[in-house]
């Protein structure tokens, strides 16, 4: 119980010291334009790296060892002018977990609709509730959404200010012309990430990540039993969401990041059939399309 409260009072004592968020690895590739300049692409990912790692994007303070430890990954595949590009942005995210070496995956998405405008060596400027240019909103969204789900795994509800956040600069780029922004766009975009995780009927997302990841992974290195009990009942969770609302994006979302993990977690000699069983049958119906990865579990020695 002690370490327990000591994890809580680390994550809160973010407060004590002056430093940015993020630890965030960006990458800018474009294997696939040959001919062009290279080094815009050089540029551009030195200009995202700076923007993501040394803006402050809450009202806290980090330690180094408390930064969120991300990646966002900007593949270009077409360059439709001379200052304009369309690609995909891939943002993963992970967090610690407690008495152990291991960072459990957090969130794994791919946006396949990301284009911008870019000219070499152009500040990237962004100013919050205000649209300024696609590329700064779009890594901006990302960012508070990866703050949202990041603090929602240490605390109750805790990310709802950065899903808010998120949420605005949604509302903000209404008027964009570029795609994602908008319900109609698509049925799977920045839109529908910003609503379902601002929307109160899907409560049961944030549940699950709170107790997936504070009352179960976090326990496990003290009361394995305990803790893995607490990441059944959280599944428990999804599934109760899923009944409700059968291919929510969120739910989706969550798969998407954690699907490796449950394989792995419940593979465990020390899970009994009993449990597999159940775990096996809760996630082939949340999760139709990979069912078959989920016999794994039962398979395990």
């Amino acid at each position: 119980m002690k370490r327990l409260i000591f994890l809580i009072l680390l994550f809160l004592s973010f407060i004590t010291t002056r430093s940015q968020e993020l630890n965030c690895t960006v990458t800018v590739s474009a294997p696939t334009l040959e001919g062009s300049d290279k080094r815009i692409f050089e540029v551009l990912q030195n200009s995202l790296a700076d923007f993501v790692n040394s803006r402050k994007w809450t009202g806290y303070n980090f330690r180094m060892e408390e930064k969120l430890d991300c990646t966002i990954l900007l593949m270009i595949n077409e360059r439709t002018g001379a200052d304009y590009f369309k690609g995909t942005m891939n943002v993963a995210l992970r967090r610690p977990v407690f008495g152990t070496s291991y960072n459990s995956p957090i969130l794994n998405y791919v946006d396949k609709k990301v284009e911008f405008a870019y000219l070499l060596n152009q500040p990237l400027e962004y100013m919050e509730n205000v649209y300024t240019s696609n590329l700064t909103s779009s890594v901006a969204f990302y960012i508070y959404f990866m703050l949202g789900i990041y603090f929602d795994s240490f605390s109750q509800n805790g990310g709802a200010p950065f899903f808010e956040k998120a949420k605005s600069v949604v509302d903000a780029a209404q008027s964009a012309s570029e795609s994602g922004w908008k319900a109609y766009d698509d049925t799977r975009n920045r839109y529908w990430l910003a609503e379902n995780f601002t929307n109160p009927s899907f409560a049961g997302i944030h549940d699950f990540l709170y107790k997936y990841h504070r009352m179960g992974m976090d326990v496990m290195s003290e009361k394995l039993d305990e803790g893995r009990s607490n990441t059944t009942a959280s599944i428990e969770t999804l599934h109760r969401l899923y009944k409700s609302r059968p291919g929510l994006f969120a739910i989706q979302i969550m798969l998407d990041a954690k699907r490796e993990e449950f394989i792995n977690l419940y593979s465990s000699s020390r899970v009994g059939p009993a449990e597999k069983s159940k775990i096996v049958n809760l996630l082939k119906e949340i999760d139709p399309a990979n069912g078959s990865n989920y016999q794994a579990i039962m398979d395990a020695k």
